[in-house]
């Protein structure tokens, strides 16, 4: 599991740009806060092989899949939520993993912490009033 902003981040695949090569259906991790994105760990050596070799071959885009035969549920199996999970129900999940995680800062009295969670709570409890509210 990865953590970023005080809590987990969620497994999806998407499109890497390397120099002029686009490398798609890349397994990767990504923060709903932030947005920050990175390979998930389990292929990253395979990315950055793939990669190099695309672009060292002139290619503009490759697909990860048609070079590296991992599982999709054994590459997201230790991720706590997934994009393709209902918005609602993953943000919900997010707003209760934050809660847990701001007692523990609370009770280390770690205030850094403390306001970096607080901060996400307030970005997730955000995006779950606009997702309540859509019909």
């Amino acid at each position: 599991m990865s953590f970023c902003c005080g809590a987990s981040m969620m497994g999806t695949k998407g499109t890497l740009k390397h120099y002029r090569t686009q490398v798609h259906n890349v397994p990767l991790l990504f923060c709903p806060v932030c947005h920050r994105v990175e390979v998930h760990h389990r292929v990253e050596n395979e990315y950055e092989i793939l990669a190099e070799y695309a672009h060292g071959d002139g290619a503009s885009q490759v697909d990860f899949q048609d070079y590296v035969m991992e599982d999709e549920d054994a590459i997201f199996e230790n991720v706590v939520n997934r994009e393709s999970e209902d918005p609602l129900t993953v943000v919900q999940s997010q707003i209760d993993m934050s809660l847990d995680l701001l007692v523990i800062a609370k009770w280390m009295e770690d205030e850094k912490w403390q306001g970096e969670l607080k901060r996400r709570l307030a970005v997730m409890s955000q995006r779950r009033l606009r997702l309540q509210k859509q019909p």
